[in-house]
């Protein structure tokens, strides 16, 4: 079943972010290259234009602004195992993480 995953950050989480970068984006990977990954990806704490032709081009550039926080809608057969596995992230276990809220995900679209 999805779960979608909810990381809250912490105010000026961008330094601490950039350093557990890897390690999060790894376990993430991880679950990807077996189809376990809707999406994922970070709350930019400003809102800004997409690129011509709807890219990001900015995707992997913060502003100083930082982060307010990220979503990841991923597969495991129950809530205790996507708990755990969130419970686990460096985000959560390395400071960058207040609060991590996984709750059961239902697609509907597309």
């Amino acid at each position: 079943m999805w779960y979608s995953i909810i990381g809250e950050d912490v105010p000026d989480s961008l330094p601490l972010r950039k350093e557990l970068r890897p390690a999060h984006l790894e376990r993430i990977e991880e679950l990807s290259k077996v189809g376990r990954v809707l999406a994922a990806g970070p709350n930019p704490v400003e809102d800004f234009p997409l690129a011509e032709g709807g890219s990001n081009q900015r995707l992997n550039q913060p502003t100083e602004a930082g982060f307010s926080g990220s979503i990841m809608i991923v597969d495991f057969d129950s809530l205790e195992e996507a708990t755990r596995w969130a419970n686990g992230d460096p985000y959560l276990t390395g400071g960058v993480f207040s609060k991590v809220t996984v709750k059961p995900f239902m697609k509907v679209l597309p």
